[in-house]
């Protein structure tokens, strides 16, 4: 068993951790930058240790700052959250050379799946289905007009060593080629230092799911069920929920199959996320493996009654993967409150929270790292907090959902608390008709989003 972990990230997640951590016996050490000397993370924990400036790249992702941290507070483990490092093998390596235990999986698969390409090659021999596309990465634009040719248009160009929308083109006809190709690889270049690309037929009306996996690191492990995630701008998720309204239980079925399959072939220990491309047929294509603990990672803990981050610090203990009944219970939602304000595009809108009240009541959590007073720094990540409804159906869990969203109150700073909400009350999100294009396709006739 873990004795003291150092829980490097901020926000919600590290309070998430630590209050996991306290739950098993676990000390836990903060670690902070002087931005958020002032942070519910640094009180809740048992000490805290500042590692630097504002800014991330001299504080949260600064892999010598974070051993030290760990090794002069006598940690025994290092938890990366999600984010920053926790997909960073210069890490997972450190914290072996330093004899820390990682919680996560082993450098190999974090590096095996962080590469879009060799993730892609790895899971065809697994027996994953993928989309139709290029086998690693392209050497330039014009085997990208080739591979484009024999997909069929449209397709997406794509980033091999990245994610988050970043280095990401959608090219309808040749034409458009070569101008994408060149677009998306200066913007890889610029977010990931690799300028590397590959490429994919582009999915019409496609579902966002996946899968979430607890490996115990010798092929097998469990397999949690799905998360609707389709409910994107600019390819960043505002919505999860499970279970899908759209998904066979026979696709599902095959798709949990598929992850199993893909555990094997790893040997993956800890929590990760298959993600899929589902088509209107059903027909699914796998896109990628986060070798992590996802933000919406309350979804399956709420549906599945199952502690996901509690289980990642067994594991990695050596405790083994904590059993599971296998069964799914109700409805859940979980709704991304960033601050931001959706009336002038979606700009970050970093301040000083006068007032936060979230909503109380049977089936609701809410997940965050403010309160009044508190202060959000314009360094890092505008969530703020994450409101997970549960109910015994979709209908009940969507009229809660108003309920809460109507409830919350967070003063001084926009926030997306009423894009939200209009969403809940829209026709086709209710009747849980809905694809990846959605916020495109309605966004103009909400009045939140009709002038951003």
């Amino acid at each position: 068993m873990l004795r003291r972990c150092l829980v490097a990230n901020r926000g919600e997640i590290a309070v998430r951790i630590i209050r996991a951590c306290r739950e098993l016996g676990i000390e836990s050490v903060a670690v902070y930058s002087t931005a958020d000397k002032d942070a519910m993370h640094v009180r809740l924990a048992d000490r805290a240790v500042q590692i630097g400036p504002p800014a991330a790249a001299d504080s949260y992702l600064r892999v010598d700052q974070l051993v030290s941290a760990a090794l002069t507070t006598g940690c025994d483990s290092i938890h990366p959250g999600y984010g920053f490092l926790a997909e960073s093998t210069e890490l997972v390596k450190a914290c072996a050379e330093h004899e820390l235990v990682w919680i996560g999986p082993s450098a190999e698969a974090i590096e095996t799946m962080g590469d879009k390409a060799v993730a892609k090659s790895t899971m065809h021999n697994a027996g994953l289905p993928l989309v139709p596309g290029s086998d690693g990465r392209l050497s330039g634009p014009e085997e990208a007009a080739t591979v484009a040719a024999a997909a069929g248009y449209p397709v997406l160009l794509k980033a091999a060593a990245g994610g988050g929308g970043k280095g990401m083109r959608l090219v309808h006809g040749p034409d458009e080629v070569r101008a994408g190709f060149l677009a998306a690889s200066t913007e890889a270049e610029a977010a990931f230092g690799d300028a590397g690309m590959y490429l994919e037929k582009a999915v019409i009306n496609a579902h966002h799911i996946e899968i979430q996996v607890m490996g115990d690191g010798e092929g097998g492990g469990l397999i949690l069920g799905e998360r609707e995630c389709s409910i994107q701008r600019r390819h960043q998720k505002l919505i999860e929920e499970s279970p899908s309204p759209f998904l066979a239980a026979a696709t599902l079925q095959t798709m949990k199959d598929a992850a199993e399959a893909a555990l094997k072939a790893l040997k993956y220990a800890g929590a990760g996320t298959i993600e899929f491309l589902v088509g209107e047929d059903q027909s699914f294509y796998f896109m990628e493996m986060n070798t992590r603990l996802q933000v919406e990672h309350p979804v399956t803990e709420e549906v599945a009654g199952y502690d996901l981050v509690q289980a990642q610090l067994l594991v990695a203990g050596g405790e083994g993967v904590p059993p599971w009944d296998g069964e799914t219970r109700g409805h859940v939602i979980e709704f991304r409150i960033n601050a931001e304000d959706p009336m002038h595009g979606f700009r970050p809108a970093p301040g000083r929270i006068v007032k936060f009240r979230p909503p109380l009541g049977p089936g609701i959590r809410i997940d965050t790292f403010v309160e009044d007073g508190a202060t959000v720094p314009p360094f890092y990540d505008s969530m703020i907090a994450k409101l997970i409804v549960s109910a015994p159906t979709r209908e009940a869990a969507l009229n809660r959902a108003a309920r809460a969203l109507d409830e919350f109150v967070i003063e001084g700073i926009p926030t997306t608390i009423s894009l939200l909400r209009e969403i809940v009350d829209e026709p086709n999100f209710r009747a849980g008709r809905y694809t990846t294009t959605y916020i495109d396709q309605i966004g103009p006739t909400l009045a939140t989003l009709g002038e951003a």
